[in-house]
């Protein structure tokens, strides 16, 4: 008799548990993105708003970003590791690639700067013996 007692109770106090802390209740899944999220110009903050991108996920686009440069294509993702077909399927139209911002200038910078006119590139080329300066 103790131990019905005592499977009743454990079994009420685990259905209530379960309840408590079900993803539905936590909300488990995001919200989407009212518009989609360009991905050249998105912050880390902005990118995991889309579901699929966690802040691991989101950090790894932010990085690949600034090492190789603008994203042509969504395609472009799959080169990051853990994002494979389905998943990027999944995100993809929450996903946009457009151009990357332009920089601000500093304040104190003029607007309309141009770069010192005693400034100049060479190119060496060493199996023709060329060399161009610019």
């Amino acid at each position: 008799m103790a131990w019905r007692s005592f499977l009743s109770r454990f079994s009420l106090l685990f259905l209530f548990l379960s309840l408590v802390c079900s993803p539905a209740v936590l909300g488990g899944k995001k919200k989407p993105p009212a518009k989609p999220v360009n991905i050249n110009a998105a912050t880390s903050e902005e990118l995991q708003q889309v579901p699929g991108i966690g802040p691991a996920t989101a950090e790894k686009i932010v990085q690949m970003r600034k090492s190789y440069g603008a994203f042509k294509s969504v395609e472009d993702l799959s080169a990051i590791r853990g994002l494979g077909a389905k998943r990027l399927e999944k995100m993809r139209k929450y996903l946009t690639v457009g151009k990357t911002p332009k920089a601000q200038l500093p304040a104190s910078s003029p607007k309309n700067s141009s770069p010192p006119s005693y400034v100049s590139a060479r190119l060496l080329l060493s199996g023709n013996g060329l060399t161009v300066n610019l």
